[in-house]
């Protein structure tokens, strides 16, 4: 699974929801973030993800298919965004993720040689990578299916911050709390993600549902501002800082932050404060992010024929099942248009 950014869950106050309470809402989803979940998650039980006939991977499209068309079913309408350039400062969080890629390679392969396929399958989860060609079919599936996608100039969790705070979307969707940190006022986690899942290496399952984050209320709860929530961040660690100050938690970083007023007035009170880029470097990445304003959101009927003709017949998917993940699709977006058109009557 990718490093889900800064983590601020111990001092967050959540409010749990259900996707069907979120009919006519537009969520603007973290791109990468889901087709990570996608890859990790849909594989089979020995950890391998599923491909097509020429060895490429699906999950990415499985997961994009069947779990979108479950949104528009339920009257969600979805924006994806898609990463561009990393910013500079994550060059080494970036090559800590692939040195941490090369080492669960080879812990599956060795798990699959012995015949444990639990361990085998933990193992592929934190192999996972998203390679240009998936990326590719995945906006190709999305235009196909008639749904918007942005190209982020830099990260796509800032720009889908950027469009929620524009009004372009109700909410900004993601697994990372950095959306936060990016100025997000209402961040929805577990929108890609929600159902029963199995723990990692247990036995155990548990409901994933989705949740709900104001960003008034982390800042009221907490008794804040916007750039000491992201001072908080940067000493427990973030993308551009991946280590943080060690031994330091949410709860004891808030406070020093809350008692000092700034990170730089805290830096004097805890031993051991390094940080690979200086912090005021590290905190202008999350107050002015490289987002833009060029884009265009449309949504469009989709293409059944050429989805069909996409997955079934170039990616080896059940013609039966899409056929069937279509028709729901098409249904909530009918039911959908029948709703605005009564808003537009009695309004």
């Amino acid at each position: 699974m990718p490093f889900l950014g800064v983590n601020l869950r111990d001092i967050v106050p959540k409010a749990a929801v259900k996707l069907e309470d979120l009919s006519g809402k537009v969520v603007a989803i973290d791109a990468y973030n889901a087709l990570y979940q996608f890859l990790a998650i849909i594989r089979q039980p020995d950890g391998t993800p599923l491909k097509d006939n020429t060895g490429k991977v699906t999950s990415h499209l499985s997961g994009l298919l069947y779990r979108t068309s479950n949104l528009i079913e339920m009257g969600i309408k979805p924006i994806y965004v898609f990463d561009g350039v990393p910013p500079v400062l994550k060059a080494a969080e970036i090559q800590r993720r692939k040195e941490i890629k090369v080492e669960a390679t080879i812990h599956y392969e060795k798990a699959v040689a012995r015949g444990d396929m639990v361990k085998a399958r933990m193992f592929a989860q934190a192999t996972t990578s998203l390679k240009d060609y998936m990326k590719d079919d995945a906006q190709k599936l999305l235009e196909l299916m008639g749904l918007p996608w942005i190209q982020a100039p830099s990260e796509g969790e800032a720009q889908a911050a950027h469009m929620t705070r524009r009004g372009n979307a109700d909410y900004c969707a993601s697994q990372d709390y950095d959306s936060l940190l990016f100025g997000a006022p209402l961040l929805l986690r577990n929108v890609t993600i929600s159902g029963r899942r199995k723990l990692p290496s247990k036995n155990v399952y548990v409901d994933i549902v989705p949740e709900v984050i104001s960003l008034d209320a982390v800042l009221k709860q907490c008794e804040i501002t916007h750039e000491q929530l992201i001072d908080v961040g940067i000493l427990i660690g973030t993308d551009f800082n991946p280590d943080g100050i060690k031994g330091l938690g949410p709860k004891t970083a808030l406070k020093l932050i809350k008692e000092h007023g700034t990170l730089e007035n805290a830096l004097p009170h805890i031993k051991n404060a390094e940080f690979p880029h200086p912090p005021e470097s590290i905190r202008q990445v999350f107050l002015r992010p490289t987002v833009t304003d060029n884009y265009k959101i449309e949504w469009k009927e989709p293409n059944v024929e050429g989805i069909v003709d996409f997955l079934c017949r170039q990616k080896d998917f059940s013609e039966d099942r899409v056929r069937k993940a279509l028709e729901k699709m098409q249904e909530g977006t009918e039911k959908q248009k029948g709703k605005t058109t009564l808003e537009k009557w009695f309004g």
